[in-house]
């Protein structure tokens, strides 16, 4: 068997082979903390965790970078309407978001990054895109080309017309006079009055959001990466920017071998999201609900899949865990089962079928005996024995 994943890119799934034999080299996009942790959140964090785990119970070494974006203008208008510091507010926010995931057993990082540490690094490569034609000033701000790199709207496969829509849509000003082409995006910000700054060779500013992630997986993990996570809403804009200054950067094609998104978490029939305010929040579950009947009710939905929260999801996730608990409690064959164990990894290795890897948790569960099997896929999936 071999572990097959679904690749944004090529849009179809194909067989993980990473770049340097026994070693994964992976970056998860991290939340910029202006508010808290909602389910959303949590369906993203806890599906690379249970990869990250698997990976590792395979035999592979894996270096795990996620940011936090602590830099931003949602950052800086939340302070402002908060009347705190901007460092304040994001120290705060990065706690909590920390402790929900501690909450519900997700592993951290090998290297959990602020943007904010990462602006020499983005200014080198803000510096070397410029001198090389890939950026240019624009006013006070400097701007990523996309007319320089032919491939840009590859990963998203959308044309230029949807592209200017979503990013007109997503908060981009397609109509900036300053910008030679409506799809340019800033990589340096020029400075404005009451807002932080750095020093750089175009003046004070801060660095535009695509950039931070590059700068950050260039600097902890090279200029190649395995594999490059995030929720699907982050596919463009973000992600599609990351690619062309990445790749513009060092010269080096594809900057990430495997794209993987995760599906919207709906609810209210809409999808879930701060400026909405249509939110479940771990912290909220926690305070009624097992740790495991969250994680359970997580991986009971496949990370490609959009789905909606409904209450009797995560009743229904207790009642499965209740039932866990009372089967592992009872004394069984100390003896693996190997058909089991098998069909686990079969479900894991085709594209990370959580859902089927529960099921057959419950077969084991009804069946009565086989404890020992059921404690290792459970503690492979990061549940809490």
């Amino acid at each position: 068997m071999a572990l097959v994943l679904y690749n944004s890119g090529s849009k179809k799934k194909e067989a993980f082979v990473p770049l340097k034999s026994g070693h994964v080299s992976l970056y998860v996009c991290g939340v910029t903390p202006y508010d808290t942790t909602h389910l959303g959140h949590a369906f993203t964090y806890v599906t690379f965790d249970v990869l990250i785990r698997y990976l590792k119970s395979t035999g592979l070494k894996v270096d795990y970078v996620q940011n936090v974006t602590d830099i931003d203008d949602d950052i800086l208008r939340k302070a402002k309407e908060q009347n705190m510091g901007w460092k304040e507010l994001g120290e705060f926010w990065t706690k909590r978001y920390l402790n929900d995931m501690k909450s519900i057993n997700v592993l951290p990082p090998t290297y959990y990054v602020k943007a904010t540490d990462s602006i020499p690094h983005i200014i080198r490569i803000v510096s070397k895109l410029q001198k090389e034609s890939f950026a240019y000033k624009g006013g006070s701000n400097v701007y990523f080309n996309t007319k320089k790199f032919p491939g840009y709207g590859a990963l998203s496969h959308f044309n230029e017309a949807q592209m200017l829509m979503l990013l007109s849509e997503r908060g981009g000003n397609i109509n900036d006079p300053k910008k030679k082409n409506k799809l340019d995006f800033i990589v340096w910000q020029g400075w404005k009055e009451g807002e932080p700054y750095w020093d750089s060779p175009w003046g004070r500013g801060r660095p535009g959001w695509h950039i931070e992630c590059s700068a950050m997986i260039n600097e902890f993990l090279g200029d190649q990466i395995d594999l490059h996570g995030g929720g699907r809403d982050l596919i463009f804009p973000h992600h599609e920017s990351e690619i062309a200054q990445s790749e513009s950067f060092t010269g080096k094609h594809p900057f990430s071998r495997f794209f993987l998104h995760t599906a919207m978490v709906m609810y209210m029939g809409e999808k879930m999201s701060k400026s909405l305010g249509n939110l479940v929040l771990v912290s909220q579950l926690l305070k009624s609900n097992s740790p495991n009947a969250i994680r359970w009710m997580l991986l009971s939905n496949h990370y490609r899949k959009v789905w909606e929260y409904e209450q009797s999801d995560i009743e229904a996730a207790e009642e499965s865990i209740a039932s866990i608990n009372s089967y592992l409690a009872k004394p069984g064959t100390k003896s693996l089962n190997k058909t089991a164990l098998k069909n686990f990894a079969a479900a894991m290795e085709d594209d990370l079928d959580t859902p089927a890897a529960l099921e057959i948790i419950k077969k084991l569960v009804k069946s009565k005996k086989d404890q020992e099997t059921a404690r290792a896929i459970l503690d492979t999936l990061g549940f809490v024995l």
